[in-house]
């Protein structure tokens, strides 16, 4: 047994060596990167704003490049049922988790020039399935239902 104790010990004292060599390396990674961003130019108010007036632009002229700017609005959901209630003006949605109904909102606007009248929220379970043996769980998603006013609609299925 006392061979493997000494064995042992070199094996701990080559990890202590390693640990040792990493904090020298974070501390000299630590050291560049304060120096980096003392010497880095720092952003005037000028440039902000006049990046913030090239995005809007961008946004009212392409609704394409609003929704990918905004991500919010990931894809229309198709289903039966949302087939049945676009005749009454709502529409649905698959958004991303942080969205609400605010985001939600100005999402639609952007890309599609309406203005809603209600969004609702509902955040959607992934059903439990099965491959042979092994079981499985589909991703949880949330979901908007856009209510528009009278007279007003918007193509959401284009080609499906």
């Amino acid at each position: 047994m006392g061979l493997l104790d000494r064995w042992s010990k070199k094996k701990k004292e080559e990890i202590l060596e390693k640990q040792s060599e990493t904090k020298t390396e974070d501390k000299t990674a630590k050291a560049e990167k304060t120096v980096a961003k003392k010497t880095a130019p720092k952003k005037t108010t000028k440039t902000v704003k006049a990046q913030k007036v090239s995005d809007e632009a961008v946004a009212v002229s392409d609704p394409k490049a609003a929704k990918i700017k905004n991500n919010i609005l990931v894809r229309a959901l198709v289903t039966e049922k949302s087939a049945i209630k676009q005749s009454e003006n709502k529409y649905s949605f698959v958004v991303v988790n942080g969205a609400n109904k605010g985001a939600v909102r100005q999402a639609v606007f952007e890309v599609y020039g309406v203005k809603p009248m209600a969004v609702n929220i509902l955040n959607v379970s992934g059903k439990f399935v099965r491959f042979g043996n092994h079981y499985g769980k589909r991703g949880d998603y949330k979901k908007a239902v856009v209510t528009l006013p009278k007279g007003k609609s918007i193509v959401v299925h284009e080609g499906v």
